[in-house]
């Protein structure tokens, strides 16, 4: 997407494997991570980030995916218009890791079922 920084699934994949400190967030809707997230992945659906601003970290890279990288791209440019420099759209979302090899897990918790207020 033009002017958001963007992260593709390779260097996501070199970071993991580098130990990087990061935090990666699914802003999917319930019933597409009940069909499976990025290892390590947390989810925070999209409708639900203006109100979880405070607790996103400004001095840790910050990435968010979706399906395809067009709603975790709009949560990137929302963040990056309030100030946070560090955080990054991964370009192709979930579709895009799993067809360059990235794994695709159960998620720890159930969607449906995850509160967040």
């Amino acid at each position: 997407m033009f002017g958001i920084n963007e992260i593709d699934a390779a260097t996501l994949s070199q970071w993991a494997d580098e130990g990087k400190d990061y935090r990666l967030i699914d802003v999917r809707t319930p019933m597409e991570v009940a069909r499976g997230i990025i290892p390590q992945g947390e989810f925070l659906p999209l409708n639900h980030l203006p109100y979880q601003m405070e607790n996103i970290e400004r001095d840790k890279p910050v990435i968010f995916y979706c399906r395809t990288g067009a709603r975790s791209g709009q949560a990137t440019a929302f963040f990056q218009a309030r100030g946070f420099q560090n955080v990054y759209n991964l370009r192709g979302g979930i579709m895009d890791w799993a067809r360059n090899g990235g794994a695709v897990v159960a998620p720890e918790q159930d969607p449906m079922q995850v509160g967040f207020m």
